[in-house]
C-alpha cells in the first residue's frame, strides 16, 4: 500500500538535526563489495533503530513483548506454508523469541544467520522432496485429504511428515489440475458426439455447444486417454515448482536480510517498512508514475528474461522492433561489449537495460521465430499510462456525465514540474466542463493513497475554501492544511466512489468532502482505515563513507491524520453516505485487521462551513438506498459475499478424486447461482473526450485500453448507480419535485 508522503521538509529537518548529530555512530569501514556484508548489515540494523525511536510517530520499546512479535512475523514470512522447517528447527529458533530485542541492540546477527542458512538447507532438501515425488503417479483412489489452513497447521516432526505434507500438498494442486483438464476433455467430446447428430452449427450461444465435425477433427484434437492427461499434469506440476525454485534461487542473503528488517520495521506500525535499494527504485516509480529507460516489462521465464509487455508511448514501443516474446539472451552499453544475461537475476538484467534518458542500450534478443537479433534502443523518460488519471463521459436521460478515475495520488518529488495528481485532476475536471457535463464522479476504488499534498489540490477544486485534513505529530500542536484558493473550479453534483481498498489519501478526499457535504460517497461500508503519514528517508545521507554501497531507505510513521471533524480514519475508516455491497464486504481485510496497528483517537475539529448547495443532498442518498435494496443484482451481490465467507473457513480438501469432484461440482453448481452478476451489463456508452480521440487514433495500444475500460464501465453495476445518484441531485429534480407539490395542493384545493 502506498504511503501519505508530507510535506516533508519541516519534519525531515528535525529529523536530520537528531540524525547528523549522531553521526558519529555509524562510522563504517570501507570491505570489498560481496553478497552479504555482515558489517554493513549491522550498520543498517542500527541505522534503522535509531532513526526509528527518534522519528517514529509512537514508537514501541524494543523489548520482549517487542522480540516475540517481530519473531512470529518473521518465522511466518519465511516459511507461511511451512514446508520447509521442521518442529525441531523451530525448537531451536524459539530459544530467541525472547532474544532478538537485545541481539537488534547489540547489532548481533547470530539469530538470522541461523535461521538463513537453516532455510538455504531445508530448501535444498525441499528441491529433491518434490522432484522425487512427481516422478510416479498419484493414486487418487486412496481416501485422504488434506487441511490448506497452514496458520493452524503444525511443523512436520521429521522428514517423513515433512515428504508426506509436500506430496498432499503436490497432489492437490495436480488433482484440481487434472480434473479440469479431464472435464474439458469431456465437453469436448461431448461436442463432437452432438455435431454427428445434429450436423453443423453455425451461430453460437451460451447454451449452443462449440461443435468439431469429426471428418474435421485433426490429430491435435484426439482425446488423450487418462495415463497422458495424468503424465501432463505432473509435468506441468513440475515446471511450476522449478520455476518458484528458480525465482527463490535468484534471491540472495541482502534479500533475506531485508526480510528480517522488515519483520523488525513492523514491529512498530504496519506501515513502517524498509526499503532495499532496488524496492526504493520501484517506490519512486510508483508516486511519480515514471522511469528512464526503454518502457518494456520483463518477467522470468526459467533461466530467460522475456519481454512480456511494452509501454505505450516508450522508446521500445516507438522503436517497433523490440516485441512482447522476445527473449533478452544479451544486454550492451552503448558500443561496448555486450554481457550475456541468460541465468542472471531478473533485478540485475533489469537494471543493466535501465539508464540515464539519451543513452543507448543494445539488446541481444531470440525472437519468437527463432531468429536472432540486436536490437539498439535510446533510452528516455516513460510514463506508466496506468499510474495516471483517466476520465471518460456517458449521456444518461440527456445529460451528460464525466467520470474520473484516479488510481493512486501520483507526484513526482524530483520534478516540480513534473505531473502530479492534483494537477492532472484540475485538467480533467476543466476538460469535462467544456463538455458541459451535468455532473462528476470520482473513483478512488482501489486507490491505496499517495502524496497528501496532491489531495489538498484535488479537494479544494470543489470547495470555495477552507480546511481540509489535519496533522498532529508526536508531542507538538496539531497543523492544519487549507485549501487557500476561493476559485471552485466545480460546484456541481458530485459523487466519489470508494470501496474497502480505498485507503490514506483516498479517506482524506473521501472525508473532507462527507464533512462539507460537498458531494456524496458511494461504495464499500468502510474504507481501509489508514489514518497515518509516512516520510521516506534516505539512509545513505547519514553515512560518511560511500563505499558502503547504496543503503536503501526507510519508510516509518511520523504523523497522524484527522478528517476537519476531529475524528480519525484509522481503523474505522470512512463509512459511506451509500453502501454498496460487494463481493468482499464480510471478510476482514483492513487496517483493524492487521497487527500493530495504531489506534483510533479524536482531536478538536477544525472550523469549517458546511456546503449549502445540494438541495436534494438527502432524498439523493434515501433514493439511492431504496434502489439498491430493490436491485435483484446487488441483492444476489451481498448474498455471493455471505457464501464467500463462509468458504473461507472451508479449508479441508479430499484428495480421492470422486469425492472431489462431487465437492468441487457442488461449489460449481452453486456459484452459478452468481454467474449473472458477471454478465451484467447496462445500456449506457462511454466515450473519451475528444482531446483522448485524437491520441488514441494514432496509438492503438491506448486506443484498445480506453476501449476496454469503457467496456468494463458500462458493465459496473456500481457506476450505473452513482450516475443515478448524480441524477438525483441535479437541480432540476428539486425544481420538479416543487412543481409536482404545487400542483397537488391545486388539485386538492
Amino acid at each position: 500500500m502506498n504511503a501519505i508522503i508530507k510535506f516533508m521538509k519541516r519534519h525531515y529537518k528535525i529529523l536530520l538535526t537528531i540524525i547528523v548529530a549522531s553521526v558519529a555512530l555509524f562510522a563504517f569501514n570501507s570491505k570489498s563489495k560481496k553478497e552479504s556484508d555482515p558489517d554493513k548489515d549491522k550498520l543498517l540494523l542500527e541505522l534503522l533503530t535509531f532513526v526509528i525511536e527518534k522519528g517514529h510517530y509512537s514508537p514501541a520499546p524494543i523489548d520482549d513483548t517487542f522480540s516475540k512479535g517481530v519473531y512470529k512475523d518473521y518465522i511466518q514470512a519465511l516459511d507461511p506454508s511451512k514446508r520447509f522447517f521442521l518442529q525441531s528447527d523451530i525448537d531451536e529458533f524459539s530459544k530467541y523469541e525472547t532474544e532478538i530485542d537485545n541481539e537488534i541492540l547489540d547489532k548481533d546477527l547470530t539469530f538470522f544467520n541461523l535461521t538463513y542458512d537453516r532455510l538455504m538447507e531445508r530448501m535444498e532438501q525441499s528441491k529433491k522432496i518434490y522432484q522425487a515425488i512427481l516422478t510416479k503417479p498419484f493414486d487418487y483412489t486412496i481416501d485422504e485429504s488434506f487441511n490448506t489452513d497452514y496458520e493452524k497447521a503444525p511443523y512436520a516432526k521429521n522428514n517423513d511428515e515433512l515428504v508426506e505434507k509436500w506430496r498432499k500438498q503436490i497432489k492437490l494442486s495436480a488433482l484440481s489440475s487434472l480434473t479440469d483438464r479431464l472435464e474439458i476433455q469431456e465437453k469436448k467430446a461431448k461436442g463432437i458426439t452432438e455435431e454427428a447428430k445434429t450436423g453443423d452449427t453455425d451461430e453460437l450461444s451460451d447454451k449452443a455447444p462449440i461443435t468439431v465435425p469429426k471428418k474435421e477433427a485433426k490429430v491435435d484434437d484426439k482425446p488423450k486417454t487418462y495415463a497422458e492427461l495424468e503424465i501432463e499434469t505432473r509435468e506441468n506440476a513440475k515446471k511450476s515448482l522449478d520455476e518458484y525454485f528458480g525465482f527463490m534461487g535468484d534471491l540472495n542473503k541482502n534479500d533475506w536480510f531485508s526480510v528480517f528488517i522488515n519483520s523488525i520495521t513492523a514491529g512498530f506500525d504496519p506501515h513502517t517498512n524498509y526499503f532495499a535499494p532496488e524496492e526504493k527504485e520501484r517506490f519512486d516509480v510508483s508516486m511519480s508514475g515514471k522511469l528512464e529507460g526503454i518502457g518494456a516489462r520483463l518477467q522470468k521465464k526459467n533461466d530467460f528474461t522475456e519481454i512480456s509487455e511494452l509501454i505505450s508511448g516508450g522508446p521500445a514501443w516507438r522503436g517497433k522492433k523490440l516485441e512482447a516474446g522476445d527473449i533478452v539472451m544479451k544486454v550492451a552499453q552503448g558500443d561496448a561489449q555486450a554481457v550475456d544475461v541468460v541465468g542472471m537475476r531478473l533485478d540485475d538484467v533489469v537494471k543493466k537495460i535501465k539508464g540515464p534518458k539519451g543513452t543507448e542500450v543494445r539488446l541481444t534478443v531470440k525472437k519468437v521465430d527463432g531468429t536472432i537479433t540486436i536490437i539498439s534502443i535510446i533510452r528516455d523518460i516513460v510514463e506508466i499510462e496506468e499510474t495516471y488519471v483517466k476520465s471518460s463521459i456517458v449521456n444518461k436521460n440527456g445529460l451528460n456525465y464525466g467520470v474520473i478515475y484516479l488510481p493512486k495520488f501520483y507526484i513526482d518529488f524530483e520534478d516540480k514540474n513534473g505531473r502530479d495528481a492534483g494537477k492532472d485532476i484540475a485538467l480533467e475536471v476543466e476538460r469535462l466542463k467544456k463538455a458541459n457535463v451535468d455532473g462528476i464522479v470520482l473513483d478512488v476504488r482501489d486507490d491505496g493513497g499517495g502524496s497528501l499534498s496532491t489531495v489538498v489540490d484535488i479537494a479544494g477544486l470543489f470547495i470555495n475554501e477552507g480546511p481540509i485534513v489535519q496533522i498532529k505529530s508526536a508531542g507538538r500542536k496539531k497543523e492544519v492544511l487549507f485549501d487557500r484558493d476561493k476559485k471552485i473550479e466545480w460546484d456541481g453534483p458530485l459523487v466519489i466512489m470508494v470501496n474497502s481498498f480505498s485507503a490514506s489519501a483516498s479517506e482524506i478526499l473521501a472525508a473532507a468532502i462527507q464533512d462539507y457535504k460537498r458531494g456524496i460517497i458511494i461504495g464499500s461500508k468502510q474504507t481501509y482505515g489508514k489514518g497515518t503519514v509516512q516520510n521516506v528517508i534516505d539512509l545513505n545521507q547519514f553515512v560518511r563513507n560511500s563505499a558502503v554501497g547504496d543503503l536503501g531507505a526507510l519508510k516509518t510513521t511520523t504523523q497522524k491524520f484527522y478528517r476537519i471533524n476531529g475524528g480519525s480514519t484509522q481503523l474505522e475508516g470512512v463509512s459511506s453516505d451509500v453502501v454498496m455491497p460487494d463481493r468482499y464486504s464480510y471478510l476482514k481485510m483492513g487496517e483493524r485487521d492487521v497487527e500493530n496497528a495504531m489506534p483510533w483517537d479524536k482531536i478538536d475539529a477544525a472550523e469549517y462551513t458546511v456546503w449549502n448547495k445540494n438541495t436534494n443532498f438527502a432524498k439523493a442518498i434515501a433514493n439511492s438506498k431504496e434502489r439498491i435494496a430493490a436491485n435483484e443484482y446487488f441483492k444476489l451481490i451481498d448474498d455471493n459475499a455471505k457464501w464467500i465467507d463462509s468458504r473461507s473457513e472451508d479449508n479441508n480438501y479430499s484428495l480421492n478424486m470422486e469425492k472431489f469432484k462431487i465437492a468441487q461440482n457442488a461449489i460449481e453448481e452453486k456459484a452459478k447461482k452468481y454467474k449473472p452478476i458477471s454478465k451484467y451489463k447496462s445500456s449506457l456508452i462511454f466515450t473519451s473526450l475528444p482531446y483522448e480521440i485524437e491520441e488514441t487514433d494514432k496509438d492503438g495500444v491506448l486506443k484498445e485500453k480506453r476501449t476496454r475500460w469503457h467496456e468494463a464501465l458500462s458493465k459496473d453495476i456500481y457506476v450505473e448507480e452513482a450516475l443515478n445518484v448524480l441524477d438525483d441531485l441535479q437541480a432540476k429534480t428539486v425544481a420538479k419535485q416543487a412543481a409536482n407539490t404545487k400542483k397537488d395542493k391545486l388539485a386538492k384545493s
